[in-house]
C-alpha cells in the first residue's frame, strides 16, 4: 500500500522543482498551499544553483538548497545535506529522471510525484510511492494536485491572487535598476521580451521593433528589451524598426530582472520565464502565443490577455529553430489591440478603487 501521510505527519517538507524561469514560478503555488494547510512544517526547495536568487526571495520557504547543473562532486555534496536533513516527505514537481533520482537520494519515506503518463519524462514515476493522476489545466492546477495528496488545500488557487506568489524584490536591485533608468531619463516605461528558450516560441524581432515604435508613439513610454543568455542577438534585431528613440537593452541579473518588471507598465513576450515572473509581480502582461497551449501554461491572471491564431494540431511543443508559424500569423496589430485591451483593464480595476 503506498503512503498515505497527512498534514499532521509531515513535518518536514521537501519541494523539488530545478529549472527553469517560468516552471518554478509555476510551482510557488505548492509551497503557499503547503504553508497554509501546515504552518508549522519545516518547507524546503530544491533547486539548480542558477535559480536560487528567485527562491531566496519567495516569503514562507524556510531553507534553499542548492545543487549544479554539472559536477559529480558538488551534486554529491549536495545529496549528503539532503539526507542529513532527514525529510519526512519529498514533492517532485518536476518529474525528469534527475529530480525523481534526487527525491530519492533525499532519504525520504514518502516520495509524492506523477503518475508515469503525467510525468515529463515517464520513467521518473518509478522513483515515486505515492503517484498522482492530475487533471487537465493549467500547469498550477497540476502542481497544486501534488499539494492535494498530502495536505486538505483548495482544488484550485485564485487566478488573480497575488497571494500565490509571495516574491520579495531585493532593494539593491531595485535601486540599481531605478539609478539606471533615471541615468537615462527614463521614469515609465514598457518591456519586451523578444526571446523564448525555443525559437519556435519566439515571434520575429523586427515586428517587436514595429510594436515598440507604435506603442512609444500611442503612450509616450521609453521601451526596455529584455533578454536572456545567448539571445542578445535577437534584443539588437528589435531596434532597427523600433523608431526614435530606440528600446533600451539592459544586461540585467535575476534581481534586477524582477525590479525592472515590476516597475513596468506592462509587459508584451511569448511563453517564456519573463512572461511568468512578470505575472508574478503583477505586471499587466499581454502573451503571444503559438505551439504552446496557454489553457496549461499561459498568464495565471485572469485579466492578462492572450493574443494567438494558432489551430488545434499546431499545439505541438515542437522545439525548432525558428518562429512556428502560428507565431507568424500573429500581426503588429493584433498585439498593440491587445495591449489596449489589458490596459483598459488596469483602468478600470483602477476606478473601481477609487469609487
Amino acid at each position: 500500500m503506498n503512503p498515505s501521510p497527512s498534514a499532521g505527519d509531515a513535518r518536514r517538507l521537501l519541494i523539488v522543482r530545478l529549472t527553469s524561469l517560468g516552471d518554478i514560478i509555476h510551482a510557488l503555488p505548492v509551497a503557499v498551499a503547503l504553508r497554509s494547510a501546515v504552518p508549522a512544517a519545516h518547507i524546503a526547495w530544491l533547486v539548480d544553483e542558477r535559480w536560487r536568487p528567485l527562491l531566496d526571495q519567495v516569503d514562507g520557504i524556510d531553507e534553499v538548497i542548492s545543487v549544479p547543473r554539472t559536477g559529480w562532486r558538488k551534486l554529491r555534496e549536495g545529496v549528503v545535506r539532503l539526507r542529513r536533513e532527514r525529510f519526512d516527505c519529498v514533492l517532485d514537481v518536476q518529474g525528469l529522471y534527475k529530480s525523481a533520482v534526487l527525491a530519492r537520494l533525499s532519504g525520504a519515506p514518502v516520495r509524492v510525484g506523477f503518475t508515469s503518463a503525467a510525468a515529463r519524462e515517464s520513467g521518473a514515476s518509478l522513483f515515486y510511492n505515492r503517484r498522482v493522476s492530475p487533471a487537465h489545466g493549467h500547469r498550477i492546477e497540476k502542481n497544486l494536485s501534488l499539494a492535494a495528496a498530502i495536505a486538505p488545500i483548495p482544488p484550485s488557487a485564485p487566478r488573480d491572487a497575488r497571494s500565490q506568489f509571495p516574491l520579495r524584490v531585493p532593494q539593491a536591485a531595485e535601486a540599481s535598476v531605478n539609478q539606471s533608468l533615471r541615468g537615462q531619463g527614463v521614469t515609465r516605461y514598457f518591456m519586451l521580451s523578444p526571446g523564448g528558450g525555443w525559437l519556435s516560441k519566439c515571434w520575429p524581432a523586427g515586428r517587436f521593433g514595429e510594436l515598440h515604435r507604435r506603442l512609444a508613439t500611442r503612450f509616450g513610454f521609453r521601451g526596455i528589451v529584455t533578454y536572456g543568455p545567448g539571445e542578445r542577438p535577437l534584443a539588437d534585431a528589435v531596434a532597427p524598426s523600433a523608431g526614435d528613440p530606440a528600446p533600451l537593452l539592459l544586461d540585467l541579473d535575476l534581481p534586477q530582472l524582477m525590479a525592472a518588471l515590476r516597475g513596468a507598465q506592462f509587459f508584451v513576450g511569448g511563453d517564456t520565464g519573463p512572461l511568468h515572473l512578470s505575472v508574478a509581480l503583477g505586471t499587466p502582461v499581454v502573451g503571444l502565443y503559438g505551439p504552446t497551449d496557454p489553457v496549461q501554461t499561459g498568464p495565471y491572471c485572469r485579466e492578462d490577455v492572450v493574443v494567438r491564431n494558432a489551430r488545434p494540431e499546431e499545439t505541438t511543443y515542437n522545439r525548432g529553430s525558428s518562429p512556428a508559424p502560428s507565431m507568424l500569423s500573429i500581426t503588429v496589430e493584433q498585439v498593440e489591440e491587445a495591449v489596449n485591451r489589458r490596459l483598459a483593464a488596469v483602468a478600470c480595476r483602477a476606478e473601481a478603487r477609487r469609487s
